[in-house]
């Protein structure tokens, strides 16, 4: 169980502030039901009512400044994803990102950074999939990172793909 003013991270709607655990007065919810009431961290203007015993989303609690940290220490030795079938790109990315797993999102933005500058180098534009993969992971790894280390998200992006750019 999380507690109210935790930070965590549900599902791509990516890190949330716990407000509140109650029985909301909702149309179609339990009322028997405990629900977390969440704002997100990118549209604080938004509440997000998930049920306290969800087993569908992924939920979970931020890292810790010192487990960001080794992730950040690990990550130059981190290699990229690699997607053994092009057909399946779309795929591969969506296991990733679910997973919710900061050391395969590094893998998912070296990949896709490094795809963009092949693709760049031979006069095309990177895809709309990869481009749509490659801000949801640095976002997510990024923000949550900067969350937990309390540096600013500049350095921690330096920090993880500044030798590939």
């Amino acid at each position: 169980m999380f507690d109210v003013g935790e930070f965590i991270v549900y599902g791509k709607n990516g890190i949330c502030k716990v407000v509140d655990i109650t029985h909301p007065d909702i149309a179609g919810s339990d009322n028997e039901r405990l629900y977390y009431v969440l704002v997100p961290e990118r549209t604080r203007d938004t509440k997000l009512y998930c049920p306290a015993d969800n087993d569908k989303i992924a939920i979970r609690r931020i890292v810790t400044a010192e487990e960001a940290k080794q992730i950040l220490n690990e990550s130059q030795d981190i290699s990229p994803l690699v997607v053994e079938n092009e057909r399946n790109r779309d795929d591969s990315y969506k296991t990733v990102m679910k997973s919710s797993d900061l050391r395969q999102w590094i893998q998912i933005v070296k990949a896709l950074l490094i795809r963009k500058k092949q693709r760049e180098e031979s006069g095309k534009k990177i895809t709309l999939t990869d481009e749509r993969y490659l801000k949801m992971a640095e976002e997510g790894l990024y923000s949550e990172l900067a969350l937990a280390t309390g540096y600013d998200v500049e350095i921690i992006k330096e920090q993880i793909v500044g030798a590939l750019i």
